[in-house]
C-alpha cells in the first residue's frame, strides 16, 4: 500500500470513521420514526441509509418532502441530545492519527454529510474541535454524498488539487463520492474496500502505515 505518506491535503469523514456516533443515529431515527411513522420503524435499517445527509435519508423513509422534513428535524434533535449526553465517543487511535498528521504539517479537513449543529455538538463532546483546518457539512454543499461534487466542492473551496488529496471514509456513499471526484480515498474500518478505495482496518493501522511510508520516503 503506497502513495499516501506524502500527500499534505487530508479530508475526514466524521461519523462512523473517527467517532462511534452509528449507534446513536440509529437509535435517533429509530425513536423519529416510532414518533412520526410506527410502521416504518419495524422495519429500519439504519445500514440502508448510513453516510447520506439526513434530510436525503429521511425522504428514503417517508412520503413527501414536508414529512421528511418533520422526520429529519426530529431525528437531529434527538441525536444531538445523545451526543450532548456522552453517546457519541472517538474511535481507537482517531486522536493518535489527528495529532500525527498535524504534527507532520499535514492540513486536515473534515467532509461530513451530518449538520452543521450535529457535527459541532460531536466536535466538543469528543474533545477534537480544534484537529481541523476547516469544515464542510450537508448544509454548505448542494449534493449530498455519494455525488463526487461533495468533494469536489471541499477541494475547490479549500485550494486543493484532488490528485494530491487523501480521503478518509468509511460508507460506500463516502467513498463514491471521492473516489469520483479523484481523490486517493483509504477505506477505513473494513478488510473489503469499496471499488476504487484501499482498505484499512483501523486508524491505528493507518498512523503505522503513515509512518512507513514516510520512513521509506526518507
Amino acid at each position: 500500500m503506497t502513495g499516501f505518506g506524502a500527500r499534505g491535503f487530508w479530508l475526514f469523514d466524521l461519523d462512523g470513521t473517527l467517532v462511534d456516533s452509528l449507534p446513536a443515529h440509529a437509535a435517533a431515527f429509530r425513536r423519529a420514526l416510532a414518533e412520526q411513522a410506527p410502521g416504518r420503524a419495524r422495519s429500519f435499517r439504519y445500514a440502508e441509509i448510513a453516510g447520506l445527509p439526513t434530510l436525503d435519508a429521511a425522504a428514503r423513509l417517508v412520503e413527501g418532502p414536508a414529512a421528511a422534513g418533520r422526520l429529519a428535524r426530529r431525528k437531529q434533535e434527538l441525536y444531538r441530545d445523545g451526543a450532548a449526553r456522552g453517546e457519541v465517543v472517538l474511535l481507537p487511535g482517531a486522536r493518535n492519527l489527528l495529532d500525527r498528521l498535524r504534527a507532520d504539517g499535514r492540513r486536515v479537513h473534515l467532509v461530513t454529510a451530518g449538520s452543521r449543529g450535529s457535527v459541532e455538538r460531536v466536535l466538543t463532546a469528543c474533545g477534537i474541535q480544534e484537529a481541523f483546518d476547516g469544515i464542510i457539512t450537508a448544509e454548505d454543499v448542494p449534493v449530498g454524498k455519494p455525488d463526487p461534487g461533495f468533494y469536489r466542492e471541499a477541494c475547490r473551496r479549500w485550494g486543493a488539487d484532488p490528485g494530491e488529496a487523501v480521503a478518509v471514509e468509511d460508507s460506500a456513499a463516502g467513498v463514491a463520492s471521492a473516489v469520483g471526484a479523484g481523490l486517493l480515498v483509504l477505506h477505513v474500518h473494513t478488510g473489503n474496500a469499496a471499488p476504487g478505495a484501499i482498505a484499512v482496518p483501523g486508524l491505528d493501522a493507518l498512523t503505522a502505515l503513515l509512518g512507513e511510508e514516510v520512513r521509506g520516503a526518507g
